[in-house]
């Protein structure tokens, strides 16, 4: 378990899926996501997935142990690892993600050997891609309508672009502690 001023980043419990289906239920919050909002059912397995993976983590308020966000960041080959995050409607532009994914990633390069982090966004998705310029991701690319998650209603691909975002452990290590929010 991680702790920050205002969070606890832990593993999943499959106890957790209330909490998780309050924000995965949302259309909103899944917008950008390969998947629609989830039904109760759906969430509870989605949530039993996550407790049996060491890739998802559980964003939790200290103060109330309420869920409110999770972070994937999964160990690829050659020591680069993929990032990725979801939060709760009610809790976003708070700093909570920001405050989350920076404690995960000092783990990560400090504790994990990272070597390089990587993650992906819709560039409609602004929130998004914003979090990971504060946090000095680079932006590497700008694929053109390279991956779809859902059709119309003829069943033909609503194709969409993707922003590609890198950063590397001596890029971390760099930036200035007083810079962290935690």
């Amino acid at each position: 378990m991680l702790k920050t001023d205002r969070l606890m980043i832990r593993r999943f419990d499959v106890n957790d899926w209330e909490d998780v289906y309050d924000y995965l239920s949302d259309e909103e919050v899944v917008r950008y996501e390969p998947y629609p909002p989830l039904k109760a059912e759906e969430c509870r397995q989605y949530v039993d997935d996550y407790a049996a993976s060491k890739n998802f983590w559980a964003v939790c308020l200290k103060d109330t142990g309420l869920v409110i966000g999770q972070v994937y960041l999964a160990e690829g080959q050659q020591q680069n690892w993929e990032l990725g995050y979801v939060f709760h409607k009610k809790h976003q532009h708070l700093g909570y993600a920001t405050e989350a994914v920076k404690a995960l990633l000092d783990y990560v390069f400090s504790q994990c050997g990272a070597y390089r982090i990587t993650a992906s966004c819709n560039p409609e998705n602004a929130p998004s891609w914003q979090l990971l310029n504060r946090l000095g991701f680079r932006r590497e690319g700008h694929l053109i309508k390279n991956v779809y998650f859902h059709t119309d209603v003829h069943k033909n691909p609503l194709w969409q672009d993707t922003y590609q975002y890198g950063l590397l452990a001596e890029e971390w290590g760099m930036q200035a502690s007083s810079d962290r929010l935690y």
